[in-house]
């Protein structure tokens, strides 16, 4: 039995063929190769209010449920890559949830932003933020520290929707350009330009802070 793990040597249309060959056996294998990346897109956006009653094991398991019952109907029209189907319902699983736990609490209907991106929370300032400082080296600094921390938060809080998104989906839940592209529904030229502006963004905002190099990007 073959990887399932979509790269050069395994396509999406690769994945989708064994999903119908095998169902839902496949489905379980597809799973547990993508659980880490899903994961690290539910630690992201779980609420911090919701994180002390609900384990972002739950949240996945219940999103594992979904896509085990939604597998027909996706493969009679398979509208996405299998990775960002499963994406998508962990999302819609984690929206879920936060109704669930913090009431119908949405998004601001006004802000332009892909359907997609609706299927599932923003992202939290504060979880970018401490992501970021990690790829950051600076004097070990409690003070420092804290205002490294400050100031990426305060630069993420004021990036447009779309940005802090490619952020997330590149440097943290490691998505590639181009299935970042698709899950903004954007091209990848876009995303790429995207991405790198936000994150010249975020170097501008502690550039000044002695001692402070970024540490990748």
């Amino acid at each position: 039995m073959g990887s399932m793990t979509e790269g050069p040597e395994n396509t999406s249309d690769e994945t989708v063929d064994r999903l119908r060959r095998e169902g839902h056996a496949a489905l379980a294998e597809l799973f547990t190769r993508h659980r880490l990346r899903l994961r690290r897109m539910v630690d992201m956006r779980l609420d911090r209010r919701v994180a002390g009653r609900v384990d972002a094991s739950d949240v996945l398991q219940e999103a594992f449920v979904d896509a085990s019952k939604q597998l027909e109907r996706y493969l009679e029209d398979v509208p996405m890559p299998p990775f960002l189907w499963l994406r998508f319902l962990t999302g819609e699983r984690l929206m879920a949830t936060h109704r669930r736990h913090l009431g119908a609490k949405m998004r601001d209907a006004k802000q332009e932003v892909p359907l997609r991106i609706h299927a599932r929370p923003d992202v939290r300032s504060e979880s970018l933020s401490f992501g970021l400082a990690g790829k950051l080296t600076s004097p070990s600094v409690a003070a420092v520290r804290a205002e490294v921390n400050d100031r990426l938060c305060k630069a993420i809080a004021d990036l447009e929707v779309l940005d802090r998104e490619i952020l997330s989906l590149r440097h943290f839940e490691e998505l590639s350009n181009a299935e970042a592209a698709e899950e903004l529904e954007i091209t990848t030229a876009a995303a790429s330009k995207r991405y790198i502006r936000a994150l010249e963004r975020l170097r501008k905002a502690v550039e000044d802070i002695p001692g402070l190099s970024w540490g990748g990007g």
